[in-house]
């Protein structure tokens, strides 16, 4: 029986029980756990170049009161590279070709930024809504503009993450499939077919990396608005 391209995304079950749970939960077995030594191994170094390095690009342009946010961010952007990366190995699920898990991450930290603009500054949060100098006839539209782009900020989140990692999946599976069916008739054809395939994989790590990167990079910006 043929089956759908979109068959991978759908939420694998066991007995009827989902397995997107254990999905989820799995990844954080990964990590290297830190340990009170002097000297670390190269993992471990390794990993806390990078949660530095991250902390740096992301809260530099933000305040002090921003960087209470340092560990949540970190460890967000840390659990989407991961499940990102691990579901482009075979026979894997992808947690965040979900727009459901996606927009539960991003309905709840954008509105929590949005939560401690009104509750900290609520007249430079409300601000946003109206530049300065707008003419008076075009305040009422641009209010109205302001507040729509709000609200639609959460949306383009999940949406953009969901959206290039379901791409790239259905990229990798069309010319893997193609690659597969022309090997007993163009053997050539299908060699240079999963070249293709190879350098795909590797653009889709880069992406897998930089989505995750710039869905954190957006909630920090966010941030910066209402700190």
């Amino acid at each position: 029986m043929m089956l759908s391209f979109f068959d991978q995304f759908m939420s694998p079950t066991y007995m009827g029980v989902p397995l997107i749970a254990l999905a989820i939960t799995l990844p954080w077995i990964l990590y290297p756990a830190p340990t009170s030594r002097w000297v670390n191994n190269r993992l471990l170094t390794l990993q806390g170049w990078f949660i530095n390095r991250l902390n740096q690009q992301i809260f530099l342009p933000i305040n002090q009161g921003g960087h209470k946010w340092a560990i949540l961010l970190t460890s967000l952007m840390i659990f989407l590279i991961t499940l990102n990366i691990l579901g482009l190995l075979p026979y894997t699920f992808t947690p965040t070709t979900q727009l459901s898990l996606n927009m539960a991450f991003a309905v709840r930290l954008w509105l929590a930024t949005v939560i401690i603009g009104m509750r900290n500054q609520p007249t430079a949060a409300l601000g946003h809504l109206l530049p300065e100098g707008t003419p008076t006839p075009l305040i009422p539209v641009l209010i109205i503009i302001e507040t729509i782009s709000l609200f639609i900020r959460p949306l383009a989140l999940g949406v953009r993450l969901t959206a290039n990692l379901t791409a790239g999946h259905l990229l990798i599976q069309l010319i893997a499939t193609a690659a597969f069916v022309l090997l007993p008739m163009m053997p050539t054809v299908a060699i240079l077919t999963a070249t293709v395939l190879f350098l795909l994989t590797l653009l889709e790590v880069a992406v897998a990396m930089i989505q995750a990167y710039v869905f954190v990079l957006l909630l920090s910006l966010y941030l910066q608005e209402n700190v």
